[in-house]
């Protein structure tokens, strides 16, 4: 690069401007070295730091290196930046002593004075060495001479000032250090001067901002200033820094706007006052607008000029910031803005000072042109589109739409009201005021801009076209529209896309079209009801309405006017024009006869709800319905309907028909009213619908000193609250409503529908029986049907046709046998009617008697439990049969009464050991016997009953309940039997018994039984036993098996008198067996010695058994052995003791052969250990009959024949040797024995049967005391 010899005033304002710096000194030296320094210089980069915290940044320097003249230098006062030389460079190669003191050092001393006159400390003195030049002269000093003497002339205290360049324009290792070295301080002198100066300059400028209030303070000053900030970040490439100082300047300009809104203005706002004379625009297409920045420093610029320029410089920043798309959402914001401020800025007056001290002057608002506005949005909407066009492809502009749509919608909306303002869209075309007006808006747009005069689509050709004539605004602002919804509707902004579609159709509406008007009002309304947006549904359903009156569509004509006329946002006016216009078109004669216009009930009237008479919805055949309905009119007058029918369908669903009265009430509703939902809203849920803000305060600490980082405010349930809403099949309901055609419809005709509810009664006779489902509501007026499709929640009435029924059920909860219980007889007549002479025809049980008493009587009742009469009920009885005569009764009627029957008590045979209680554990048996079970035996009674009504005879069952449980005992004492008979109540009433008897129905003479009972009545209460008590005597040998019967009187306790005489209760039972064969007899000794047992101490158990009788039948079976001496059994013996209170110490069981005589005794001796100290009662003895293993019945042993056997061992020698060594206790283990018998036939036990062995020391006890070294005494108290 050359360095002219005069330098040139820098360009300013464009992006190319660089910091100056000025040389000085030897010029050719600093033309050759140009080239390169200019390459190196900005090659690295250096940190940047800055003052206020603000963080550092890595910059590349760039110069524009200019000789130095004193008219550079910045006199006092002058704050630009632009032309300030931030360093100044001296430049020589002097090597010589001679020419450095009669030149060079003259020519320093110039140059250092004239920068201190200008206070400019920003210098560096650059001496070249040159290696030629060195040898050419011998006589010269050393280098260092040189550099040496400039240091200690002019850098005294800065030698750092001073640096060497060591053969520049060569290629070596030196020459490259030395480069490095100059270059870095080149740098870093340049950031220096760089922070000092900027640090300086915004320290003036926010001074400068801080006297804003003061008067006389001007905002276009202050905006020169700190745009030369915003410049010198601009050529330092800080683009993010200078964009920050116009975004700086633009909020604080909105800010005194929105204070002068609020009666706060600043005096210099007068300034943007001016009436607006050019409305051509934002210019994007240049870097700086300098014709508009002139009028800012003229003080003479306009609102829209101000804006104009700043955005410009914004828009400008972005897109060398690679940010288009933030251009579009700052020019809609700017725009809109703008619009705002313009028109508050037209209604404010301000007053400001005239110059005079403390004298004031009145200046007028802004004025704006109708339309310059407009224009002003239009043009600048495609200036920003074009511009952001022409910096991206066409692929990043479709796929940015979002960013720009918005663009083009506003820019359709203000064509379209320049469209109205100038009479482009009225019908007979613009007039002559339009047309000045529309002259008066292109000549404020001026000349067409040099760089858009060669654009065939420019912003300026483009409205000036579409003004010029009605066709061709109709052709752009349909292009400008469908565009716009075509890019609504592709980003998903189906809201938006239809708000541009409603403008449409009000463009059509104007131009006569409906029928393309109507597409896009029925998107929008759609989409309003959708969304539940009310008053712009309310208002498109108007301009729809308007639509199809023109278009001559009669229905949805009506129907429309039907949703307005019972729209609560219209005015009452509006309403009834709305409802007179559907009362006009029915009062005409139609043109076709039988034509109908079916519309939907829902905008007419709505079901409130609806009450039946009877009120469970049930009637018979031939029985009159009432249907009552209240319906809510929702027009504003009173409306005269025709005719208001209920369609019913019916149906026979299986055997509904044959469904008795009885069923159908308790299967339906009893009080008789349906409520119907409220009307729905077409709308979604409102907001106060929806659920309560969940929200909480929330706060993040540090974790290492817990101060507080954030806080905040969060919504718990916003999954709630943000949910989708679920839109219905239709919003908006379908005009072609289908009417049904039935043969059962429920009339009204000539109701007058008030405003609000309104009852109406339908009412029909029953003829055929079945399900009547009410389906349809209409309402007629001439051809105007209004329908309620279907009719929800279900309602439906039964009629039914009852065929006659018997119906028999006890009044308690149980029949009880042996006392008279009630019955009641239910007759519903159904359909049959009972006439004088009919009786039902009973056949009688033989256990069952069906007692007749004079003063019965019958209840007739209507079908709906209502009583109708009564009369006396005739009742015949024979041997076979009875007969109760029947009283006159009409159809679908029932008669009840009640009558009295007896069933004879009984009880079951019981065997000899079902129910016996064991002699040997009288308390354990009798405590289980208790147990088993406490429910009533129960007989059934069937009765055959013909029915008038009937050929075919109707069989009834009644089941009676045995109200006593009987058991019976035997007992025994010594040889002497005693029977035990014991009666438990097991009903709820309290019985008188009396005169019990038993007796032997065997017919045994030597058997007597001698009653022990001494009250001949008792009283038994419920769950109460009495017992009854006989001896058995016999006077020879006792007989083998005894047939008892007892039998006892009982009448109710709380009842007088009864006319019919009771049978008494009677049980039967037999024992076999009962006398006594052996006597066991247990006793226990102390230790020899000792007084009494002591716990822990071996005391001798004695068992003695004792025949008491010689031989009977009853011993003879299989474990009897005979002999030439005598004759024996087989016994085996156990020592058990349940208790746990001793310890059987050796073996506790044996086998033993009883010789068959009277008084044979054996006697087993064994060791016992008490357990416990106190009275112990002894262990129990048990004896069972030991059958060898030959028995025939030995390969299938019963139950009871193995007690034992799972520890029995057999032993070939079973003879008196036999003892407790063959048998082992029950509960203990194995045998090794017992295994080399397994697989052999096994022995079997049979149980004496009860009676046949007494224990005479059953309930004996035995003093046991505690041993005299237990530390922990264990008694045992029974």
């Amino acid at each position: 690069m050359d360095v002219p010899e005069e330098p040139l005033p820098p360009v300013l304002y464009t992006m190319e401007n660089k910091p100056i710096v000025t040389c000085a000194g030897d010029q050719n030296l600093f033309t050759s070295i140009y080239p390169t320094l200019s390459q190196q210089l900005p090659r690295e980069p250096m940190e940047w730091r800055r003052s206020y915290g603000r963080a550092p940044k890595m910059i590349h320097l760039e110069s524009n290196f200019v000789q130095f003249k004193e008219e550079l230098l910045p006199k006092e006062g002058n704050k630009a930046l632009l032309t300030f030389p931030f360093l100044h460079v001296y430049w020589t190669e002097c090597c010589d002593t001679e020419v450095y003191k009669a030149t060079v050092k003259d020519d320093l001393t110039k140059w250092q004075n004239v920068l201190k006159a200008h206070s400019s400390v920003d210098w560096l003195i650059v001496v070249v060495e040159n290696d030629a030049k060195k040898k050419n002269k011998t006589n010269i000093l050393p280098r260092t001479s040189i550099v040496d003497k400039i240091r200690n002339d002019f850098c005294n205290k800065q030698s750092d000032r001073c640096v060497v360049l060591s053969d520049p324009l060569k290629d070596s290792s030196r020459t490259q250090e030395s480069w490095n070295a100059f270059l870095t301080k080149l740098r870093t002198l340049l950031l220096m001067s760089f922070t000092k100066n900027l640090g300086k300059f915004e320290d003036d400028m926010r001074t400068l901002r801080e006297k804003r209030t003061e008067a006389g303070w001007s905002f276009c000053e202050y905006f020169m200033v700190q745009e030369e900030l915003a410049f010198v970040f601009e050529m330092l490439q800080q683009l993010e820094d200078a964009l920050v100082q116009y975004d700086e300047l633009d909020a604080l300009f909105s800010q005194h706007v929105v204070n002068a809104g609020a009666g706060d203005g600043a005096n210099w706002l007068t300034y943007f006052c001016q009436p607006v004379k050019s409305w051509n625009g934002l210019i994007l297409r240049k870097p700086i607008d300098m014709e508009k920045r002139e009028l800012l420093q003229r003080r003479e610029a306009t609102l829209l000029d101000l804006r104009s320029y700043l955005f410009s410089r914004q828009c400008t920043l972005l897109l060398f910031l690679q940010r288009p798309w933030e251009v579009a959402q700052r020019a809609l914001e700017l725009l809109h803005s703008c619009v705002q401020e313009l028109k508050l800025l037209e209604a404010l007056v301000f007053t400001g000072t005239d110059g005079s001290p403390g004298g004031r002057a009145e200046l007028g608002s802004v004025s704006v042109p109708p339309g310059a506005l407009d224009c002003w949005v239009f043009l600048s909407c495609l200036e920003v589109l074009q511009r952001i066009e022409g910096c991206c492809d066409r692929a990043q502009v479709d796929a940015n739409i979002a960013h720009t749509v918005g663009l083009w919608s506003y820019a359709t909306e203000k064509l379209k009201s320049l469209g109205y303002l100038c009479g482009l869209v009225s019908e007979k075309g613009p007039d002559s005021e339009d047309l000045n007006r529309t002259v008066d808006l292109l000549a404020g747009l001026g000349a067409e801009r040099p760089e858009t005069a060669n654009t065939a689509q420019s912003p300026y050709k483009k409205l000036k076209e579409a003004l010029s004539s009605v066709e061709a605004f109709e052709k752009h602002y349909l292009d400008l529209s469908h565009a716009t919804i075509e890019m609504y509707t592709s980003i998903g902004r189906i809201r938006s896309a239809k708000f541009v579609g409603k403008d449409l159709a009000e463009f059509y509406m104007k131009k006569k079209s409906p029928q393309k008007a109507e597409i896009y009002l029925q998107g929008a309304l759609k989409n309003y009801l959708a969304e539940g947006w009310a008053l712009p549904v309310t208002h498109t359903r108007k301009q729809l309405a308007g639509c199809h009156k023109h278009l001559g569509q009669t229905e949805n004509y009506l129907q429309t006017s039907s949703l307005l006329a019972s729209d609560p946002h219209l005015t009452e006016e509006e309403r009834k024009h709305f409802c007179q216009e559907i009362l006009n078109f029915a009062s005409q004669q139609p043109d076709s006869p039988g034509h109908r216009v079916v519309l939907p009930m829902h905008s007419f009237a709505h079901l409130r709800d609806l009450h039946f008479t009877p009120s469970n919805a049930v009637v018979h055949v031939g029985g009159v319905l009432s249907v009552e309905v209240t319906v809510c009119s929702q027009m504003p007058i009173p409306v005269r309907v025709e005719q208001i029918a209920i369609s019913v369908h019916f149906s026979i669903e299986g055997n509904n028909y044959r469904k008795t009265a009885e069923w159908l009430t308790k299967h339906k509703t009893s009080n008789g009213v349906v409520t119907f939902p409220a009307e729905t809203s077409p709308f979604p849920a409102p907001q106060n619908s929806f659920p309560a803000l969940e929200l909480f305060e929330m706060f993040e600490r540090s974790p290492s000193d817990n101060s507080l980082n954030t806080t905040g405010i969060i919504c718990k349930n916003v999954h709630m609250l943000l949910r989708r809403q679920e839109s219905g099949a239709s919003l908006e309901m379908p005009s072609g409503v289908a009417l049904e055609d039935g043969a059962h419809v429920l009339k009204c005709s000539g109701v007058t529908l008030q405003p609000g509810a309104n009852t109406i009664t339908f009412r029909t006779q029953a003829k055929e029986p079945g399900t009547y489902t009410l389906r349809q509501l209409c309402a007629s007026l001439g051809p105007v049907w209004f329908v309620l499709p279907h009719i929800y929640p279900l309602v439906q009435y039964d009629v039914y046709c009852q065929e006659p029924q018997l119906h028999v059920e006890p009044l308690a909860d149980s029949l009880l046998a042996g006392i008279p219980q009630k019955v009641k007889f239910t007759v519903t007549t159904g359909h049959y009617t009972v006439k004088n002479g009919d009786s039902l025809q009973l056949s009688n049980a033989e256990a069952m008697l069906i007692l007749c008493h004079a003063e019965n009587r019958a209840v007739i009742y209507s079908n709906t439990r209502e009583k109708a009469s009564d009369a006396s009920l005739r009742v015949q009885s024979s041997d076979k049969v009875t007969s109760i005569s029947l009283p006159a009764a009409p159809a679908y009627h029932m008669i009840e009464f009640e009558l009295d029957v007896l069933s004879l008590p009984s009880a079951p045979v019981t065997g000899g050991e079902s129910n016996m209680l064991g002699m040997a554990e009288p308390q354990r048996k009798h405590k289980d016997t208790q147990k088993a079970g406490h429910c009533m035996a129960t007989t059934d009674h069937k009765v055959s009953i013909d029915c008038p009504w009937s050929i075919y005879s109707t069989v009834i069952a009644l089941t009676f309940s045995v109200p006593f449980r009987t058991t019976h005992a035997l007992l025994s004492a010594g040889t002497r039997k005693y029977v035990q008979v014991c009666v438990q109540n097991l009903s709820e009433l309290d019985f008188q018994l009396s005169d019990s008897n038993l007796v032997d129905t065997g017919g045994s003479a030597d058997l007597q039984l001698v009653p022990l009972n001494r009250e001949s009545q008792q009283r038994i209460c419920p769950q109460q036993s009495v017992f009854f008590v006989w001896e058995l005597t016999w006077t020879r040998e006792p007989p083998p098996s005894l047939h008892g019967r007892f039998s006892v009187g009982f009448c109710p306790a709380s009842e007088a008198a009864l006319s019919v005489s009771l049978k008494p209760y009677a049980y039967e039972f037999h024992l076999e067996n009962f006398f006594t064969l052996y006597s066991v007899r247990a006793e226990i000794l102390p230790p020899v010695g000792a007084e009494h047992c002591r716990t822990g101490s071996l005391c001798s158990l004695e068992v003695t058994i004792t025949r008491l009788s010689d031989l009977l039948e009853v011993d003879r079976d299989e474990a009897l052995a005979e002999s030439d001496e005598h004759v024996s059994t087989k016994l085996l013996y156990e020592v058990v003791d349940n208790s746990s209170n001793w310890a059987v110490c050796g073996k506790s069981s044996g086998v033993i052969s009883m010789p068959v005589a009277a008084r044979a005794t054996h006697t087993v001796r064994m060791e016992v250990m008490p357990l416990f100290a106190g009275y112990l009662p002894l262990p129990d003895v048990r004896l069972f009959k030991y059958l060898p293993h030959h028995s025939a019945h030995s390969s299938q042993p019963d139950a009871d024949s193995w007690i034992e056997n799972d520890s029995l061992s057999v032993d070939k020698h079973v003879d008196d040797q036999l003892d407790s060594s063959s048998v082992k206790s029950r509960g203990s283990a194995h045998s090794a024995g017992s295994g080399e018998h397994r697989g052999l036939p096994m022995p079997r036990l049979q149980a004496l049967p009860p009676g046949q062995a007494f224990t005479s020391s059953a309930g004996a006890q035995v003093l046991v005391i505690p041993s005299p070294d237990d530390h922990v005494l264990e008694v045992s108290v029974t």
